[in-house]
């Protein structure tokens, strides 16, 4: 987690942005991007999703730019828990996740724009722009009739990252164990996501679950 020193832009018309993003590079790049317009201050950037909350309660930005695929919490539940604490915050999703029904889950959860990290620069500035009027933004390579369409599969919207990640290996066949070293957890985590996952897919065994992941493209 990083934050900046106070820069000379300030006045009404600023807006405040904090970055989320695991991967440095890519941080860096979007402040460049970001600091090359006169009205946006880059406050901050958060590489983990159990961050994001401390660092808004600390820097106060209007903008939150977020990655989905973060460690420690998934994006979709952390613009759930931003938007709850700060109605009016503006989220921007900023992803390399296509997948029509995360950019639904994404806006349902109070993001104003979800944007490719694929697309080109102005893309992303288009968004902030439109987000920053109040409008909703949908990245031109998304389809927005299965974005604004009825939810999918069972189950298919409502997976966190890191359930996808433990119902790919349950369909690979490992252990609680091995499941357990393989994403760095403990084995009482992996039994609380398995018994999520049952719930949440009303799978009752593993073969279950196998299933559901070759329904659901996890691979």
């Amino acid at each position: 987690m990083s934050f900046f020193p106070v820069s000379h832009r300030t006045g009404p018309s600023v807006r405040r942005i904090l970055v989320v993003d695991d991967h440095s590079l890519l941080s860096d790049g979007i402040r460049s991007l970001l600091s090359s317009v006169p009205t946006y201050l880059v406050v901050g950037e958060v590489g983990d999703g159990l961050q994001v909350y401390q660092a808004c309660q600390q820097l106060l930005p209007d903008v939150v730019v977020l990655d989905l695929g973060l460690p420690g919490m998934d994006g979709i539940d952390v613009i759930r828990q931003l938007k709850r604490r700060w109605p009016a915050l503006i989220v921007v999703v900023l992803t390399a996740d296509a997948a029509e029904y995360r950019a639904r889950d994404a806006l349902a959860a109070g993001a104003q724009a979800y944007v490719l990290k694929k697309s080109p620069r102005q893309t992303l500035l288009a968004a902030l722009h439109l987000a920053l009027a109040g409008k909703a933004f949908l990245d031109p390579a998304l389809d927005a009739g299965q974005v604004a369409g009825p939810q999918g599969t069972a189950g298919q919207t409502r997976l966190t990252t890191r359930e996808r990640q433990v119902l790919k290996l349950i369909a690979e066949g490992l252990r609680n164990r091995d499941i357990a070293e393989s994403l760095t957890i403990t084995i009482k985590t992996v039994e609380t996501h398995r018994l999520n996952l049952m719930r949440k897919l009303d799978a009752h065994n593993a073969v279950a679950l196998a299933d559901w992941a070759s329904r659901l493209g996890i691979h």
